[in-house]
């Protein structure tokens, strides 16, 4: 084997074209509502963790699970990456009419890129929250929130942070 990119080989690289069963991928018993997507701070350090929370609403008539799953895309970087990575998720268990508020952790190691070794990179980034894969369509409604925030600073290698 002499290609070793995944290009084309993971969900992560299929470019324009969606994976059959994408993760997440599934019905539920209810449905379920999205709000409040909270990035902070919005302008991080380069070596910063980033806080983020959101909000999930049972708006059915059921009691219920769902996967909270939170993406990152890299709106520019100098070397190819995938369209969106999986950083965090949690199963919640909310009772019908109810909501629960959840935090999570994305932190700066997520964000590396390979370049000669893990680096960190300055830029803009987008984080989705939801159900399900960013732009995944699905026969279950779900909906997908996102946000963007900025690392500021010079590149600098992982382990240098």
């Amino acid at each position: 084997m002499e290609n070793y990119t995944m290009e084309g080989r993971t969900y992560r690289y299929y470019g324009q074209e969606a994976p059959l069963y994408p993760f997440g991928y599934g019905l539920s018993f209810t449905t379920f509502h999205y709000r409040d997507l909270v990035l902070s701070p919005p302008v991080l350090p380069v070596c910063a963790n980033l806080s983020v929370s959101v909000v999930l609403e049972n708006t059915g008539l059921w009691d219920s699970e769902e996967v909270v799953q939170l993406y990152l895309r890299w709106e520019q970087s100098s070397v190819p990456v995938p369209r969106w990575q999986l950083v965090a998720f949690r199963r919640v268990a909310v009772l019908a009419g109810r909501e629960a508020k959840l935090s999570f952790q994305v932190l700066a190691e997520q964000r590396a890129v390979w370049v000669q070794d893990w680096q960190l990179e300055p830029g803009t980034f987008t984080i989705f929250a939801g159900g399900q894969q960013p732009g995944q369509k699905t026969r279950a409604p779900s909906e997908v929130l996102s946000a963007q925030f900025s690392v500021t600073g010079p590149a600098r290698p992982l382990r240098g942070c």
